[in-house]
């Protein structure tokens, strides 16, 4: 019986020394001083792909509110761009190849623009669209956009 409880003992000891160490290091954190973090809008990614990172180019963040009936113009992206959508309902015509691909976002929904990627967004909701976008790999001091002329895929644009 002594056996079992020594074995005991030490399990509990374990126990409480393992997650002292999973936890210690947030009760051990030194908190901030002095800093404010205003979340600006959050949004649950709906894209499949990537964006990559390049040491010493720009990375540029904006808020674009566009309002309805408006839109973006055809684009691109040097670097691409991650797009939270904070407020409002945009539509997405994405030119690829000789096609014409269609999406709608809305508040709380995220997306990507992928390096190239040609598109027009357009405000197809009742109020304005506000987004915060994100752009990589912008070349330094440069514009994080790139105008494009109609490629013509989307009919009635």
């Amino acid at each position: 019986m002594r056996f079992v409880k020594s074995k005991l003992s030490w399990a509990l000891f374990l126990l409480g020394i393992m997650g002292f160490a999973a936890y210690g290091g947030d009760v051990l954190a030194t908190p901030p001083s002095g800093l404010n973090n205003l979340l600006l809008a959050r949004g649950t990614d709906q894209s499949e792909g990537t964006l990559p990172i390049e040491e010493g180019m720009d990375i540029v963040v904006a808020q674009i509110t566009v309002i309805p009936g408006g839109s973006s113009g055809w684009h691109s992206h040097p670097g691409g761009a991650i797009v939270v959508v904070h407020q409002g309902i945009l539509t997405v015509y994405k030119s690829v190849g000789s096609q014409c691909q269609i999406f709608t976002d809305s508040a709380g929904q995220a997306f990507i623009e992928r390096v190239g990627e040609v598109d027009d967004v357009v405000n197809t909701g009742e109020i304005p669209y506000v987004l915060y976008v994100t752009f990589p790999r912008v070349p330094p001091g440069g514009s994080p956009r790139i105008d494009v002329p109609d490629p013509g895929t989307c009919p009635g644009l």
